[in-house]
């Protein structure tokens, strides 16, 4: 027994897990002690990367979703991701459930319900025409093709190394083992980790920042209490990494299941506030009107880099969405290659940009344009609100709040971002703790004390970032720092996999070569 441990104590890859760990504790303690000061340098540290080099953010961005194209469509779809003809094991809704509450985390129903009031009261869309016009097209754009491109390419490359190479080690840098050979297995593979961990952390820090404050004013407005939204917001933070902590290390049938409900709770959700909320004919038409605008336009929006800087609308938000979305790519498409064997790499992309995108659509159309149809009508005024009170979370309150049976709409949207953060969260715990550990053998899982100090270590940078009260400009800085290098390693993955991917389609055409000879060759014997 003695034996075992030791020998897993020698598979732990200290460098990966003690750096990251010192750095976060430093961070926090920084964070805790000086906010102001730190939330300063955050900012001039953002404009940097954000502002100096905003067009490099661009250009991956739609390079990755054209080459996601490119592969779905050429001869790199037709490979299985799995044994050559193998069935997938999950249905396609199931398969498309579980990808979209792992690939989004709770946030996406605070950006449904606010996004357009960013972007309605933003000096940039009121250039371009009214707020009718491009408040609900922005939305639709940045989180729909261009940000699950950069899931579904790696995913398609991790469900390739993995089911087909038969690959063990679940890290970014062996995804690069086809370009980077044996430096893999050196330094610049354990640079890759460690940026890809930091990653990992940068968007959990965001995510948890950004929507965690909702739920905490939602149990104000249901308990009636005043209390401040901070202490509430870490009160969360911490009871929530004991939860999914206690889930993760005691197995994941009791959450899981309460995962599977997130989905119908979900949508569920969105149907009634459209079917019952009063802005039916409204919602129903400028969605589909905004979609139309995004797709007309969608080049012209994807390149828009505002050279003059004459609003920074791309460093405020276009820039800031690829790289949060970059920085969630270290998680969510492992989960989502895992669950795609059997499916092909066409299969897989297509039906991820359908699942996917297809249901972000739907949250920004149906929960976004009630309340901008609330606005244009007359009937509330949610911009004047949140311009004079700065507070967007109460806002949001508002706008529920003017639902019918907003009590119990309260209630399920509270419920459904706990599922959202369950799924997400025993996610995130359990890739970062796979990076621990130089291999893991087939069906061998992290022991609990390295998979306890992971969630605890995804858990300090969130409080530490709203215990400083760090403002929305300051939490997208996070994901735009560490996507800076991640980007590279993005692009490197990409490379790799189509490189190995060749080689394992000219391997299978020998195959099937030598499998045609020897059959002519048995034809030409019993001929003779």
């Amino acid at each position: 027994m003695g034996e075992k441990i030791t020998n897993k104590k020698r598979k732990i890859d200290w460098m990966i897990t003690l750096v990251p760990l010192a750095i976060v504790v430093a961070l926090c303690l920084v964070f805790f002690f000086v906010p102001e000061e730190s939330n300063v340098i955050l900012s001039k540290v953002r404009y940097f990367f954000g502002d100096t080099f905003g067009v490099y953010y661009l250009i991956i961005g739609l390079g990755i979703f054209l080459v996601s194209i490119y592969i779905a469509m050429s001869k790199y779809g037709n490979i299985v991701l799995g044994k050559p003809g193998e069935k997938p094991k999950y249905s396609f809704f199931a398969w498309g459930s579980m990808m979209f509450t792992c690939g989004l985390a709770a946030d996406i129903l605070f950006y449904s319900f606010s996004e357009w009031i960013y972007y309605g009261t933003d000096p940039h869309v009121q250039s371009m025409g009214s707020m009718q016009e491009w408040a609900g097209v922005y939305p639709i754009f940045h989180w729909s093709f261009i940000p699950w491109a950069f899931y579904l390419v790696l995913a398609v490359a991790f469900g390739f190394m993995l089911h087909v190479r038969k690959r063990e080690r679940q890290k970014y840098s062996e995804a690069c083992r086809p370009v980077l050979g044996k430096h893999t297995d050196g330094f610049l593979g354990k640079l890759i980790d460690l940026l890809a961990v930091f990653a990992l952390i940068a968007g959990t820090a965001t995510t948890f920042s950004v929507a965690t404050p909702l739920m905490a004013s939602i149990i104000e407005e249901l308990l009636n209490i005043e209390i401040s939204r901070t202490a509430i917001t870490i009160t969360i933070l911490v009871i929530t990494c004991m939860v999914y902590t206690y889930s993760l290390l005691h197995g994941f049938r009791g959450i899981s299941w309460l995962a599977n409900i997130c989905i119908y709770l979900f949508f569920g959700l969105i149907i009634v506030v459209v079917l019952f909320g009063g802005e039916t004919r409204y919602i129903i038409e400028t969605g589909v009107e905004s979609l139309g605008r995004m797709v007309q336009n969608f080049f012209g929006l994807a390149t828009h880099a505002d050279p003059m800087r004459e609003t920074n609308f791309p460093q405020n938000w276009t820039i800031y969405y690829w790289a949060y979305w970059m920085v969630w790519c270290v998680a969510a498409p492992f989960f989502i290659g895992s669950i795609s064997r059997g499916r092909t790499v066409r299969q897989t992309i297509m039906g991820g940009y359908l699942f996917g995108v297809g249901s972000t659509i739907i949250s920004f159309i149906g929960l976004g344009n009630y309340s901008m149809g609330m606005q244009v009508s007359g009937k509330a005024d949610f911009i004047a609100q949140y311009m004079e009170t700065g507070d967007m979370y109460g806002t949001i309150i508002a706008m529920i709040k003017s639902m019918p049976g907003a009590t119990i709409i309260l209630v399920v949207v509270l419920i459904t971002m706990m599922l959202f953060y369950a799924t997400s969260f025993d996610s995130i715990a359990l890739t970062a703790s796979c990076y621990s550990y130089h291999k893991l053998e087939k069906n061998e899982t992290p022991h609990k004390g390295i998979q306890l100090m992971w969630c605890i270590l995804l858990i300090l940078l969130p409080i530490a970032l709203v215990f400083a009260e760090s403002s929305m400009s300051n939490l997208q800085s996070v994901s735009i720092v560490a996507a800076f290098p991640i980007a590279a390693v993005l692009v490197l993955i990409i490379i790799s996999f189509m490189k190995d991917a060749k080689k394992y389609m000219g391997e299978v055409n020998r195959t099937a070569g030598q499998a045609d000879k020897i059959e002519q060759a048995e034809e030409a014997e019993e001929v003779e």
